[in-house]
């Protein structure tokens, strides 16, 4: 568990030192993964992508392990909430055709993408951010994780904060914001 959770942490703060992953995770055997849960294992396959992106003239550590890790990651379900619904049905309203909960090659799933063109909008509730004592909130580790596997995977990725979203009253004010978001990073 404290492998999985310290190449976790390691990686989601962008760590790129190709000694440290190998000196943590090259003692793994396969018979140690039976010792994981399946989230220690999702984790350690973001890590097997963070080290991919970061280390590409490198084998993975855990590379005999690579199909049990997908697995594992493949295993979380997408639950979309209304937010979500919300959002895709304003873009549907200002003509963004979008696939709903877009699966990549890699197994992320994407609220609303276009493979085509590599854009997607993730609808970011509460559970993707700290609480900032009165502050604007920040995006917790995890969302910023995700966000840097998928830029270095060639995707744009425009965010909907539910903070920002919750300000409209109406349609109209909503499909305003998203034509602005998406005029914003060139979409």
């Amino acid at each position: 568990q404290d492998i999985a959770n310290t190449a976790w942490a390691f990686a989601c703060i962008g760590w790129s030192s190709l000694d440290f992953f190998v000196a943590l995770l090259s003692p793994v055997s396969i018979e140690d993964q039976n010792y994981f849960t399946v989230e220690q294992l999702s984790q350690l396959y973001l890590v097997s992508l963070h080290f991919q992106l970061e280390f590409p003239d490198h084998n993975f550590p855990l590379a005999h392990m690579q199909s049990e890790l997908l697995t594992a990651f493949n295993r979380q379900e997408p639950r979309p909430s209304q937010l979500q619904h919300n959002v895709a049905a304003a873009l549907n309203r200002i003509g963004w055709n979008h696939s709903f909960e877009y699966e990549t090659p890699e197994g992320f799933s994407l609220d609303m993408a276009q493979p085509e063109t590599k854009c997607a909008i993730e609808v970011d509730g509460p559970s993707h951010y700290l609480k900032c004592n009165g502050r604007r909130p920040t995006e917790n580790g995890r969302t910023k994780f995700k966000s840097r596997l998928l830029f270095k995977l060639g995707w744009t990725i425009i965010h909907i904060p539910y903070f920002e979203w919750n300000a409209f009253l109406n349609t109209a004010a909503q499909d305003t914001y998203l034509l602005t978001k998406m005029k914003n990073f060139g979409v």
